[in-house]
Order: C-alpha cells, then sequence, then structure tokens
C-alpha cells in the first residue's frame, strides 16, 4: 500500500458510475464528492429529496462540472430498494462502484424499519445486502469487474451476532445493537469477496471504516428519552469523537481507498492506522475474529437471505 495515500493519487474515474448511499451528508458526501473530483459520474442516494437536492448543490459548487445527479433510496423500506434497483436497470448496463455507507446509530429506543426489522440491523445491513444482492448483476457487468465498498465501524470490534434475536425483540441496548450491525456490515464485505471467488463473479468486495469521524451519526443522538447512565455515556463519546476524531473528509479516505485505489485487494479491510485506528492515514484494518469466521458467516448470510427474500449467492 501506497504511504500516505491521497485522493490525488487515485487514477482517474472517467466514464465510471458510481453509487453511494447516504451521501446527504457526513462520510457518503465526502466520499462522493472524491469520486467526483477523479472524474466518475457520482450518483447520490438518500431518504430525504430535500437534503439530496442540498447536498448535490454543493457537491457542484466544490467541483464544479461534476458530473453528479441524486436519487431517493430508502435502505430502510425493501420495497423502495428493489423499486430503486429496477429503475436503476433501465438506466444503465453497468455499475462501476457500489459505496454502501448509508446507516443509523444509536437509536436511543428499539424502531423498526417499514419491514418489522430491527432499525439499526435492518437499514445498516439487511438493506445493503438486499441492494448488492440486486444490483449485482450490474456490478459484474462492470469493465474488469465492479467494486462493492461496505462500510463497517470500530463498533464491529465489540459486537457480536446475536442469532437468537437479530431484532433485539427480547433485550435491546441501543450500541450493542449498532455493534452487531457494524459487524455484520463487514461479515458481509468478506464473505461476498469469497462468493465472488467460488462463482468466479468479476466483482470486487472490500470493506472500510472511517474511524471517529466527526459526522452528524457520531455527534447526534442525544434525546431526553435517554437514561441518565446513557444520556452521560453518550456525552462523553461525543466530546471524545470531537476531541480525538478526524475530519469527515479524513474519515472517508479508507472509504475512497477502497473505492479507487489500485492497491486495494479484494477480501480486503482498510481504516486510519493511528492508535486504535482513531485517526490517522489508510492503513489495513484489525479483522476481529467474528467477522472472519466462515462458519458465522455462512448463517448470517442464510438469514439476511431468508429475510430479505433476495439471493447473493
Amino acid at each position: 500500500m501506497t504511504r500516505h495515500w491521497t485522493l490525488q493519487q487515485a487514477p482517474r474515474m472517467d466514464g465510471r458510475l458510481a453509487l453511494v448511499t447516504g451521501a446527504t451528508g457526513g462520510l457518503g458526501y465526502q466520499t462522493a464528492l472524491g469520486l467526483a473530483s477523479r472524474g466518475a459520474r457520482v450518483m447520490l442516494t438518500g431518504r430525504n429529496a430535500e437534503k439530496g437536492q442540498a447536498a448535490l448543490a454543493r457537491l457542484r459548487q466544490e467541483q464544479p462540472g461534476a458530473d453528479a445527479s441524486f436519487r431517493l433510496l430508502d435502505l430502510a423500506s425493501l420495497g423502495s430498494i428493489a423499486a430503486f434497483a429496477h429503475e436503476l436497470a433501465q438506466e444503465t448496463d453497468r455499475l462501476d462502484v457500489l459505496v454502501n455507507n448509508a446507516g443509523v446509530m444509536g437509536t436511543p429506543t428499539r424502531m423498526e424499519t417499514r419491514d418489522g426489522f430491527e432499525l439499526q440491523f435492518g437499514t445498516n445491513f439487511l438493506g445493503p445486502f438486499a441492494l448488492t444482492a440486486r444490483l449485482r448483476p450490474l456490478v459484474c457487468a462492470a469493465d474488469g469487474g465492479g467494486r462493492v465498498v461496505t462500510v463497517a465501524s470500530l463498533a464491529a470490534l465489540t459486537g457480536r451476532i446475536v442469532f437468537d434475536d437479530l431484532q433485539g425483540r427480547r433485550r435491546y441496548a441501543p450500541f450493542r445493537a449498532y455493534g452487531q450491525s457494524k459487524l455484520a456490515d463487514l461479515i458481509l464485505a468478506l464473505e461476498l469477496d469469497r462468493q465472488a471467488h467460488a462463482h468466479g463473479w468479476p466483482l470486487h468486495s472490500i470493506a472500510a471504516h472511517p474511524g471517529w469521524a466527526r459526522t452528524d451519526i457520531a455527534t447526534s443522538r442525544l434525546t431526553a428519552r435517554q437514561g441518565l447512565r446513557e444520556r452521560l455515556t453518550r456525552v462523553g463519546a461525543v466530546w471524545a469523537f470531537r476531541l480525538m476524531g478526524q475530519s469527515a473528509a479524513h474519515g472517508a479516505l479508507p472509504l475512497e481507498f477502497a473505492a479507487m485505489a489500485p492497491q486495494a485487494r479484494d477480501g480486503g479491510y482498510y481504516g486510519p492506522d493511528g492508535p486504535g485506528e482513531r485517526r490517522g492515514n489508510v492503513g489495513e484494518a484489525l479483522v476481529p475474529p467474528a467477522a472472519a469466521d466462515p462458519v458465522t458467516a455462512r448463517r448470517l448470510w442464510q438469514a439476511a437471505e431468508r429475510l430479505t427474500g433476495t439471493a447473493l449467492s
């Protein structure tokens, strides 16, 4: 890997189509901006049309001449995912880069998606799983095989897949659910790489995490509904991110590396190379044992296919 990788070292992406989920702000927006700066045709997606148009206007202002568009896509709705994938297939015959970035973090009370899944597990993992399954033919049709970048988190290190309560119906804790969803994302990326090699798919699956990036998702979600202990924990976490974290632009570098750099390897996992992988330059990230276990991966894969009604194998 090139030491101290920067966006300027990325190859030109002219003529290539890149789709970034959750691109109305934070890491998603910065990743879309980075792709656009290298000449990619970028499609930003999000669930809020007003925010989407604002993000699009901002991107065009920061990157004059950018070939960019915004599309509505709600990762918390399997119906929205199916409709979006169908419409995209009518517009293009290939997709060069898919960045599965959209997510929610630490919802203080248990909430559900439109399909009845726990909100974090449904939005952060099942949604990207279903989207990737439906877009796989377009990704495989890209010249040389497209890239699927799945955004994990440091929370994956302490995450645990609770197979007998995936939806947190019996016991819900905000950051336990978040950790499970991000560990599941990392498992998705690694297992997708195994499946691609096993089936001969021309597809490159790579994972990345931003470390401690100062984004809205990391510094919000403090509500009156939370108990005193949860609120104090959240306040401490917010201040830790603000004092010791890095900017969204810097946090997006591992995502951009995974999406564009020739050095990014299939099945790789990238994040900041500083202490605790909280900030720093792009480097190899630590894969927790739970994410590397093929038995856990196959079990989760089967559960995801059953719950989403999509097949990724």
